[in-house]
């Protein structure tokens, strides 16, 4: 499965079950992908990297915006039809946590999706099942290279967001945030589409203004070990600031904050994912710290609904916009309710806060309730519950003693 999603990623095509893999080779997209294809080989023959790892003012909008929110999760109720007419999208980073309920909203309201990830912290797991869906396909592509094909809006998401991930290669992690970027706005650019950049609230960096508002410009340590995704988002931003500026292309940007809910890794080191996966095995829930320091926790499903809404918005609606829960809560809260919502854990083990780990952290989303009329729905407490029950599902606490690490607080 592997070898054969790589070559029809690198060929223009998908794999989906059911249909020859032939079929699905797109005859639009097979003539440009094949120079990317040749032109990814000469650039790694050429640095000696052998051969490439497949891996603003607005108006306000004054009615409910069509077209933006189908969930399959009993929590938040289907709200609208599908859209007419279908768009096709692309969802870079679409295997992973969030890209992976995005495509099935998406799906749901009728577009065609077609997902470019490298898998490097995704899984195929989370979209497996929409491989037989008509409407999906599916690429092997790493976005640090350029990309030649036919959309008409791009969810650009590609980026590994834990520390575990991130710091693992922050070189390649800086490349992904710039490379990557240039490479999906110069796409947009070329075909004509709208593009929604996923940034983060890390932007913020430690603030020193709580809550964080889209006005504020961060604190950021612009050369510390969490520097490379910080400053990758931000520059990422300006990229995407530029070019609206520059060549009109119509941009969104979402500083998404903390998120949580199914199809999130067990050992991605989110401070979510691992004091459930702590308490499931029964073992200490480890926090950084005196465990007084906070974060904002937004359920997967609400996120994706507010990242509908921004990509649908006025072209004059550029962002930035907080995309997070505004519920502020401590780490030792946290922990209290995932050892009430699972039933068993052990003490709570306190360890020496990591450098750079903000304080404090908190979203205005004043701007997402008049422009988006976008607020969060689901508790910490509701949402919370279908995610142990994932967790539960596969098996996390089966896992290897030491492959789930302390829970960086991102």
């Amino acid at each position: 499965m592997d070898s054969l999603t790589w070559r029809l990623g690198a060929w223009g095509g998908s794999v989906s079950e059911g249909r020859p893999w032939w079929v699905t080779l797109q005859p639009r997209y097979a003539l440009q992908a094949r120079w990317n294809w040749l032109l990814a080989l000469q650039v790694s023959a050429a640095t000696g990297l052998g051969w490439f790892a497949a891996s603003d003012g607005a108006d306000v909008l004054r009615v409910p915006i069509k077209g933006v929110a189908v969930s399959s999760n009993p929590i938040l109720p289907s709200l609208v039809s599908p859209v007419e007419p279908p768009q096709r999208i692309l969802v870079t980073g679409g295997a992973g946590f969030i890209g992976s309920h995005l495509c099935r909203r998406l799906l749901a309201m009728g577009h065609e999706v077609l997902v470019v990830d490298n898998f490097y912290s995704s899984t195929r797991r989370n979209i497996v099942d929409l491989l037989g869906n008509p409407g999906f396909e599916l690429m092997r592509h790493d976005v640090t290279f350029p990309l030649y094909v036919e959309v008409d809006q791009i969810y650009h998401l590609a980026c590994p967001a834990s520390p575990v991930f991130y710091q693992r290669d922050p070189v390649q992690t800086t490349k992904t945030c710039v490379h990557g970027s240039i490479n999906m706005l110069g796409l947009a650019k070329r075909v004509g589409a709208r593009i929604l950049f996923a940034s983060t609230s890390e932007v913020y960096g430690n603030p020193s203004v709580h809550p964080q508002e889209e006005s504020y410009w961060g604190n950021v340590n612009p050369i510390g070990v969490r520097s490379c995704y910080d400053e990758g988002k931000r520059c990422a931003e300006t990229l995407a600031f530029d070019y609206y500026r520059q060549h009109r292309l119509p941009i969104k940007v979402a500083r998404i904050f903390n998120t949580y809910g199914p199809n999130m890794l067990p050992n991605d080191g989110r401070v979510v994912s691992n004091f459930i996966v702590q308490a499931l095995r029964g073992e200490p829930l480890t926090v950084f710290g005196d465990g007084a320091q906070t974060r904002s926790f937004c359920y997967v499903d609400d996120l994706v609904d507010g990242l509908i809404r921004l990509m649908n918005t006025p072209p004059e609606v550029t962002g930035p916009i907080n995309l997070g829960n505004p519920g502020e809560y401590t780490m030792l809260e946290l922990a209290a309710k995932v050892i009430e919502q699972v039933g068993s854990g052990g003490p709570i083990e306190h360890l020496p806060l990591p450098s750079d780990d903000p304080v404090r952290r908190r979203p205005n989303i004043d701007l997402a309730k008049d422009l988006l009329r976008w607020s969060p729905s689901v508790s910490l407490d509701e949402g919370l519950l279908p995610t142990v029950e994932y967790f539960r599902g596969i098996k996390p606490h089966a896992t290897e003693a030491g492959e789930v690490r302390h829970p960086a607080l991102v």
